[in-house]
């Protein structure tokens, strides 16, 4: 799994920027100072769906499968050079 820590996603996460008092009144106990302060969230109810899901769905998709194999076996099946040639070019960048 890949993490982006500037995706948009993470950019929309709230974040806690203010100053916390203590209980003497200064700020995270130091008279003057402040502290940078971040609070992740998760919406636990969303990352369970999603798991879920992901669990649920099967590593291979048969039907892609048996579509291909059935154009190739028929002799339908065609290969268009210019398309594959793109696609190994686009990957190489």
């Amino acid at each position: 799994m890949k993490i982006e820590v500037n995706s948009a996603t993470v950019n929309q996460l709230p974040v806690d920027r203010e100053p916390k008092q203590v209980a003497n009144g200064s700020v995270n106990g130091f008279q003057g100072a402040t502290e940078d302060r971040t609070t992740l969230r998760t919406d636990s109810l969303s990352v369970q769906s999603l798991t879920s899901q992901a669990l649920t769905t099967p590593a291979v998709r048969q039907d892609k499968v048996e579509a291909l194999r059935q154009s190739i076996n028929s002799g339908s099946y065609q290969v268009d050079p210019t398309k594959i040639a793109d696609a190994i070019i686009g990957n190489g960048e």
